[in-house]
């Protein structure tokens, strides 16, 4: 029933929530910063109920796939699209090389085999292609929020470094995201610690006034991204490809420690 509730909920709330929002105006800025060829192929895994849908359809055609079957009957009722049904790590029903860009919008903190999702992601890019993915920050802010949407784990920059890598990729930008709200977002799951409540404090759309400054702040660090890295952060931001295909990482500003 909890799940039931939390894809309907991301389904209600997610066009204008100052999260998803800010979300996905970094992650557009980010691609198009790539000035990829028209009508790419792209490849979102954990689509969930297909919030970025419209926004990553401005780049090109895009395959949805997600494992929940909740999910994906809701996404089709806001979407009028049929998502795929496919898991990580070897479930993905699209071809070999077939993909431009490939999307995990904070997906990869659900999934168990998390190192063996991303070799066999990799090989569903086309030479040149190139994936974009985002997840949780900072294991230390493990709290209610992080049980109530199930993930296994919160990740340091060390650590998604080092489980890309492994899986045979070359970053080309690594950086934290959401620094601006970073305090209060310390103060919310401490909040949530000491409280124990079953759904952590932020799932709802806060007062209008409220809701519209924050986007303002996480949206306002697509303007930075674009040429470094931010120090610390709620969430990572990553970018990489094959070896032979990135051909222009980032300065050292973006991968530093």
């Amino acid at each position: 029933m909890m799940e039931l509730e939390a894809y309907r909920n991301m389904a209600a709330t997610e066009d204008d929530h100052w999260w998803f929002c800010g979300r996905r105006a970094i992650v557009e800025a980010v691609v198009r910063a790539f000035r990829l060829p028209s009508d790419i192929k792209i490849l979102e895994i954990g689509a969930g109920t297909g919030g970025n849908l419209k926004m990553l359809e401005q780049f090109g055609s895009v395959t949805a796939v997600e494992m929940s079957d909740l999910a994906r009957l809701i996404a089709r009722e806001k979407t009028g699209r049929d998502f795929l049904s496919g898991h990580l790590p070897d479930n993905i029903p699209v071809p070999p090389r077939s993909c431009d860009l490939i999307c995990l919008f904070d997906v990869l903190e659900h999934v168990a085999e998390d190192e063996t999702s991303l070799m066999t992601i990799g090989e569903l890019l086309k030479p040149g292609g190139r994936i974009v993915l985002t997840v949780p920050a900072h294991q230390w802010l493990w709290s209610t929020h992080d049980v109530g949407l199930r993930h296994m784990r919160r990740y340091s920059r060390g650590l998604l470094r080092e489980r890309v890598e492994n899986a045979g990729y070359v970053l080309e930008k690594l950086t934290y995201m959401n620094t601006t709200l970073f305090p209060l977002a310390m103060l919310v799951r401490l909040a949530d610690r000491i409280r124990k409540a079953e759904w952590p404090s932020g799932h709802a759309i806060p007062p209008q006034p409220i809701n519209s400054a924050m986007k303002a702040m996480f949206s306002a660090e697509r303007h930075v991204l674009k040429n470094r890295a931010l120090p610390f952060g709620v969430s990572l931001l990553a970018v990489f490809g094959k070896p032979a295909t990135v051909t222009n990482p980032q300065s050292a500003d973006w991968m530093a420690a």
